[in-house]
């Protein structure tokens, strides 16, 4: 029986080439990464958390065939959004992500204060914009050296707007759900991610940082291996 595709959603700050390491370790699997709007080098063209959703809507619906969503950090929120009604996902699996439930934002989620390694840019002519403060300790504290200095620079600026927008709707409810927590997390607080884990059907964990995609990828593929296998 062949697996389920599957589509990958990175989290804030992030792109489908930080995801580079762990795609090359799930060859003959159809393989899909979603680039979202919030996240960019321009802050004048960065998009908001809908226009997240509606793109990870948008890629699940043009795969057609059944598909496991893996989404990473803040990518959680806007994959919660986007795939209310999606019937052709069988599993959402949130990588140290946020699950969150209606009427949350990932900033009232996690108290309503600004993480302090939030650098908030203030806009002109557009709206405020973030970038992470020390990135490689707060993001791969477990990756190699070489390659955290390469994730780091293809960083892009995330948008303000989309931290504080509320979730409409939240597919975990009605599609099955895995949770990974990452045990050595300098970004969302392992703490955090045991109580999100509360409301996935199933819940894994990893030795690493906030980055397995770039510290274990190997390991990371074959967790995802067996998720699109029990889909």
């Amino acid at each position: 029986m062949s697996l389920p595709s599957l589509v990958l959603v990175p989290g804030a700050w992030h792109k489908p080439e930080h995801l580079a390491l762990l795609t090359d370790e799930l060859r003959n699997i159809d393989v899909h990464t979603v680039a979202l709007s919030s996240s960019g080098d321009d802050p004048e063209k960065l998009g908001d958390m809908y226009e997240d959703a509606a793109l990870i809507g948008k890629a699940v619906a043009e795969i057609g065939g059944p598909v496991v969503v893996v989404a990473h950090s803040y990518g959680g929120i806007p994959a919660s959004q986007g795939l209310v009604g999606a019937h052709n996902v069988r599993r959402m699996v949130y990588l140290a992500a946020f699950q969150i439930e209606v009427g949350e934002s990932l900033l009232s989620s996690a108290g309503g204060t600004p993480a302090p390694w939030w650098k908030i840019h203030h806009g002109v002519g557009a709206g405020d914009y973030v970038e992470p403060v020390d990135p490689a300790t707060v993001f791969y504290g477990d990756v190699a050296p070489d390659i955290a200095r390469r994730a780091v620079t293809q960083l892009g600026y995330h948008s303000y707007t989309s931290k504080t927008q509320e979730q409409t709707g939240a597919a975990w409810h009605t599609i099955p759900s895995t949770y990974v927590v990452c045990e050595a997390d300098n970004a969302l607080p392992p703490v955090a991610q045991e109580y999100f884990a509360t409301r996935a059907g199933r819940v894994a964990r990893m030795a690493t940082s906030h980055s397995p995609f770039l510290s274990q990828p190997a390991a990371l593929a074959q967790l995802i291996r067996d998720e699109l296998a029990s889909a």
